[in-house]
């Protein structure tokens, strides 16, 4: 487990882990603008980043949003799926173009003038986060992918992590390498993540010639067994966008191989949005066994991890367990599941608090436990996360063989303060 001292101690970790597979370059260039919505004394600044494929590639897969009011980025996205190659993808921060007027024009226009920029025969995708429901500025947008387009470089997607964030307090990069190739990946997102799908936005990079169809097979499942187990907020965004892309330039060892690398990489990237979350002071992972199956033990977990009392107790470094035992009777008494209170197993930190029916608490286990979430928390504003500890609950059942583990965040004045500034 990893701990980091300082910001420029982190960077360079993730510089390590930024390595670009073979056939990829990226570039980032920033810009400024007046929105339209809202008339402002100084101009608003925008991040553009581009992830081109040296040569366009046929081996790529996508996931999106499930929620009902999509962006148009998304909507494309979907479309761009039944490509026969794609070249890369062009990321706005800022402003997330969803159900905005001439929206999904504006995202067709900024894609086609780089394609033609670039002398491109297939298309990119399009990508945009941030305020909901104001437009593009595309004429600025357009006047700078030529300025984009010459700083694309191989080498690093570090900056690429860094041009891609919004309220994230830091940068997320993971990698792993498998035989001769890696895979690398970039995520950004801090609020509005229960995705049910992806968590924002993000983009995965490999060079292992790992087939189209065998991409398209594992990623959904992937996606399924590690973004979309956390939640920070338990609110789902319009603009959820999951891609990876392969260069094919070299051998892989096995798709099994390579399926185990990629869920790795998913699962760490995963856990570092979480630990990201707006206001986020302390992880907290559930993890439930002996469910009747999978489903249950992540529908569970994830109602623990997004009660309010729970939450908010585990920030106060308050070992309240009985917050936890509200929201379990709270998932089965709601949904009319019978659930023997005898049978229950509960663990924090791993000492037992509850057993045979009852809580199995005293004084000294009480100092103890709030010890731990001591030590578990931190500050999320300084640009780095200073370690990887996350507060662990163990919830036993006896009702099957199911089993999740999910992943959240607890409830900070921050997040609030956050929230309610977010455009002002």
């Amino acid at each position: 487990m990893e701990e980091f001292t300082n910001q420029e101690e982190y960077a360079a970790v993730l510089q390590s882990r930024g390595v670009l597979p073979e056939g990829f370059s990226t570039s980032v260039q920033d810009l400024e603008f007046f929105p339209a919505e809202r008339e402002t004394a100084q101009p608003m600044k925008m991040k553009l980043t581009l992830i081109e494929a040296d040569e366009p590639v046929a081996a790529f897969a996508g996931v999106f949003t499930r929620n009902a009011f999509p962006g148009h980025p998304v909507t494309i996205g979907r479309d761009l799926l039944s490509s026969e190659k794609v070249s890369g993808v062009i990321i706005n921060n800022r402003i997330s173009n969803v159900r905005c007027e001439k929206g999904r024009e504006t995202a067709l226009a900024i894609t086609s003038a780089l394609r033609e920029l670039r002398g491109r025969e297939y298309p990119y995708f399009p990508s945009s986060t941030g305020i909901i429901g104001w437009k593009l500025p595309e004429k600025e947008i357009l006047e700078n992918l030529s300025p984009l387009a010459e700083k694309l470089t191989g080498g690093n997607i570090f900056p690429a992590a860094q041009s891609i964030m919004t309220t994230d307090a830091f940068p997320k990069v993971r990698s792993v390498e498998l035989g001769d190739g890696r895979i690398c990946a970039i995520a950004k997102g801090a609020g509005m993540i229960e995705p049910n799908m992806a968590t924002m936005l993000v983009f995965i990079l490999t060079d292992l010639d790992v087939s189209r169809e065998d991409l398209r097979d594992m990623f959904p499942e992937i996606i399924d067994s590690s973004f979309n187990r956390i939640s920070v907020d338990s609110d789902q965004s319009t603009s959820d966008t999951a891609l990876i892309f392969s260069s094919t330039r070299k051998s892989c060892p096995s798709v099994k191989a390579f399926r185990k690398a990629l869920q790795e990489v998913c699962s760490k990237l995963a856990e570092d949005v979480v630990r990201n979350g707006e206001g986020t002071s302390h992880v907290i992972r559930v993890t439930v066994e002996g469910a009747a199956d999978d489903k249950e033990a992540c529908e569970l977990g994830k109602n623990l991890i997004n009660s309010p009392l729970s939450k908010a107790a585990v920030f106060g470094n308050d070992p309240n367990v009985g917050r936890f035992i509200q929201a379990m009777g709270d998932y089965y008494g709601n949904r009319g599941m019978a659930v023997d209170p005898e049978s229950v197993t509960m663990e924090l930190g791993g000492e037992t608090i509850y057993r045979n029916g009852f809580f199995t608490l005293d004084e000294e286990k009480e100092v103890k436990l709030s010890n731990y979430m001591k030590d578990c928390s931190f500050i999320n504003s300084e640009g780095f996360p200073p370690h990887e500890r996350s507060v662990e609950l163990k919830i036993t059942l006896k009702r099957g063989i199911g089993r999740s583990s999910v992943l959240g965040s607890d409830l900070t004045y921050e997040y609030v303060r956050e929230n309610a500034d977010y455009r002002t």
